[in-house]
Order: C-alpha cells, then sequence, then structure tokens
C-alpha cells in the first residue's frame, strides 16, 4: 500500500517532479503520458517517506535531463537548486558524496548542451555540500565538464583560490596530482593563460619528488611538455625544473636526453652553447615545434642574466657583445630588452663602456643561490648593526658636548 507523503505548498519536491515528467512525457500523448506522470509522482512520495534521498535524486535527475533542451536557463537553474538541495539533508558524509557523485556525474555527461549553465549547477551544488570529499570531487567535475564544454572562462577565476582549497579539501598526493594537471590543461587552452599553465604544471611534476621510479615514470611526457613549455615562453626566465626527479629522469633516457640537455643549457649556459647544440639537433627542435630565432633572443637574454651575475657587478660592453653574439650599436638595447623584463635593474657607464648591475634575476634557485642570499644577508646584517653602533656612539657624543655647553653657559 502506498503512503502519501502530505506536503505544503512551499515543498518545491513534488511540483518538480510533476513538472519535469509532464514535460518529458508531453509528446506521448496524454492517454500514455499520464499514468507515467502519475507513478512517477508516486515514485517520488514513497522515496521521500522513507527517506530514500539517493533513488529521489536518480528518478528527478532522469526527467530533469530530458527536459534540459526545452526550457530556459532560468527554470532549469530552479529544478536542479531543488536537486542539489537534497544533498543537505543527508547527514553521513559518504552519503553525501554518493550524492554529489551522482548529481554532478550526470550533469557533466551532455558537456556541450548549455555548458556554461551546466557549470553553474555544479558550482551551486558545491557551494550545498559540507563535505571536503564531496566538494573535491563536484569541483574535478568542474574542471573537466569546463574543458570539454569549452568554457573556461568561467572557472579560472576560481584558481586564484586553490591554496585555501587544497587547505580545506586535505586530499593525498595522487588527487593533488590530479588537480594540478587537470588545471594545467584547462589553462593550456586558454591562450593568455600560458604561464600560470606551466605553474600548475610544475606543482604536478614537484608531487613526484621522494617517489620510486615507477611512479616516477608516469609523469615523463609531463616532465618533457614542461621543458619545451619553459623553452618557448618569451617571458619565463627561471625555473625549478632541474631539481625536480621527474625532470631528472629524462638526463639517462635514450629517447629524451637531448630535451634534458637543452633545458640545461637555458637554465647554466650561455648563448655559444644552445648554437652548438642547435646546430647538430635542428630537427628535434623542429619537431617540438621550437622556433630558432625565438630561442635566439631568449638566450641572449638569460646569457645576460648570467654576466649579471658576476661578484664584480660590472659587465663590459664587449664581453656583452661577444656573449650575445652582437654588433656594438646594439649592446645598450639588449640590455633595455634585459631591464624591460625585469631581469636586471643597472645603469650603463656609456663613457667606460661598462654596464653596473645592482640586481640579478637567478636562472635557478638551488643550494649554490641560497649559500649566496645567506652571505648577502649576514653581510646586510652587519652592515646595519654596524650603522646603529655608530649613531649611538654619535648620539652620546652629542649628548656629552651639549652638556658641556650647558655647564659653561652657567
Amino acid at each position: 500500500m502506498t503512503t502519501v507523503v502530505p506536503t505544503s505548498e512551499e515543498d518545491p519536491v513534488l511540483p518538480v517532479v510533476r513538472f519535469t515528467a509532464d514535460l518529458s512525457w508531453a509528446d506521448a500523448g496524454p492517454e500514455v503520458a499520464e499514468p507515467l506522470v502519475t507513478r512517477l509522482c508516486m515514485e517520488a512520495q514513497e522515496c521521500m517517506v522513507m527517506g530514500r534521498w539517493l533513488d529521489l535524486a536518480s528518478l528527478m535527475l532522469t526527467s530533469a535531463e530530458l527536459v534540459f533542451p526545452k526550457v530556459s536557463d532560468k527554470d532549469l537553474e530552479c529544478i536542479f537548486t531543488v536537486i542539489c538541495n537534497l544533498a543537505s539533508k543527508l547527514e553521513n558524509p559518504d552519503d553525501e558524496l554518493e550524492m554529489a557523485k551522482l548529481i554532478s556525474t550526470k550533469i557533466s555527461q551532455q558537456p556541450n548542451d548549455k555548458p556554461a549553465m551546466r557549470l553553474k549547477i555544479l558550482f551551486n551544488l558545491y557551494n550545498l555540500l559540507e563535505g571536503p570529499d564531496s566538494r573535491f570531487f563536484v569541483y574535478m567535475q568542474a574542471l573537466n565538464l569546463a574543458l570539454n564544454g569549452k568554457v573556461i572562462d568561467h572557472i579560472v577565476p576560481s584558481f586564484k583560490k586553490i591554496d585555501s582549497f587544497l587547505k580545506e579539501w586535505n586530499i593525498g598526493v595522487k588527487d593533488q596530482r590530479n588537480l594540478f594537471l587537470t588545471i594545467a590543461n584547462v589553462l593550456k587552452e586558454n591562450k593568455s593563460s600560458g604561464k600560470d599553465s606551466f605553474k600548475f604544471l610544475t606543482k604536478y611534476l614537484a608531487t613526484f619528488s621522494g617517489e620510486d621510479s615507477c611512479v616516477i615514470g608516469e609523469a615523463k611526457e609531463e616532465a618533457i611538455r614542461a621543458v619545451i613549455e619553459f623553452v618557448k615562453a618569451p617571458d619565463t626566465f627561471w625555473c625549478d625544473l632541474l631539481d625536480m626527479p621527474a625532470v631528472g629522469q629524462l638526463e639517462k633516457d635514450a629517447k629524451y636526453a637531448l630535451v634534458y640537455q637543452l633545458l640545461k643549457i637555458f637554465l647554466t649556459q650561455r648563448l655559444d652553447a644552445y648554437l652548438e647544440f642547435q646546430a647538430a639537433n635542428s630537427t628535434l627542435m623542429k619537431s617540438y615545434g621550437l622556433v630558432h630565432e625565438d630561442c635566439i633572443t631568449k638566450m641572449r637574454l638569460m646569457s645576460l642574466v648570467d654576466l649579471g651575475s658576476n661578484e664584480s657587478g660590472q659587465i663590459p660592453y664587449a664581453l656583452i657583445k661577444d656573449a650575445l653574439r652582437i654588433n656594438d650599436d646594439e649592446v645598450e638595447l639588449w640590455i633595455v630588452k634585459a631591464i624591460t623584463a625585469k631581469l636586471i635593474d643597472c645603469k650603463m657607464d656609456q663613457m667606460n663602456q661598462v654596464v653596473i648591475v645592482s640586481r640579478c634575476t637567478e636562472r635557478i634557485f638551488g643550494q649554490h643561490q641560497w649559500h649566496s642570499l645567506r652571505l648577502k644577508l649576514a653581510t646586510w646584517r652587519g652592515n646595519v648593526a654596524s650603522l646603529i653602533s655608530t649613531i649611538q656612539a654619535n648620539k652620546v657624543v652629542e649628548e656629552g658636548s651639549q652638556a658641556m655647553q650647558g655647564m659653561a653657559i652657567r
């Protein structure tokens, strides 16, 4: 025997069930549609009586998906808000996770049908959920929907909050890898976000530190991609790829050793080393879509950075000309380019044909750079302490002098 649940006009579940069911079966004619709609409404009532919220959500999603192309975005948002609100009736985190999987998977199945609306529904669901596991699952579904439905711009702003999301979700390393790689892939499709794509790709590769060789091997293709993206990027001049085991595995790989060698040239050597490499591996360079002229431009700037890291803090014009393989009248042009790219802070002494460097960007930041920074900080600390001592000594002398003058006046 069926028990009918008494509902008020404020309860939106049954009206939504009837509305979507009516639309779903409208084309079948009243003789077919009415019994089916009635049966669906009765099933929904039974689910509500017995607290079978997952079954109720499944029933509602079936009809809602059928009417997706037939109703306005406003109506769709209302329908799915009611469905998503069923998650709030679940107190068990595992049940909530199952509900989140059920709804978000269903929403993501047709990414090309109103993708922006589907993404909005997933965001609404995310905000209704309490459990971190449920939220993480829905967010990953939203990422893939944005990528497959080509509505990337709608989800990119959320990437600024990834650090706080990670604290909230408290996910494991494998989930972090999946997250970082998916975000990198999403940003790769957005031409204006190449730098951010590279950032998340390096975050992905960094998660393989401390893993055994079998696990690290999973990241080989992404490691190659990161190297090539770094070499191609016209505005990225430093990275820590060389310190990552996921990238280091390429050094002894028969197929990809040359890719690792190219990265090492860009991070530790100068233009002459690159030109020698390119002459011997031009086919390899072309196979990865690397443009020789662009690489020369980047290597000239990075060679200038390398020259600027000289302890003397001065670079003769003649040395720049030879290292960058340029004419005399081009030296200052390349210095200006390096300043514009914020690679160095310097002054050009045209009289003495020398560049005086006050700051220079590091291409890599490893143990040597940390040691150098430690020495500079120690020197700075000593200078500050000496300055404070001098000021205090002068203050004592000045106070003593003032005291003597006061005695003389009396």
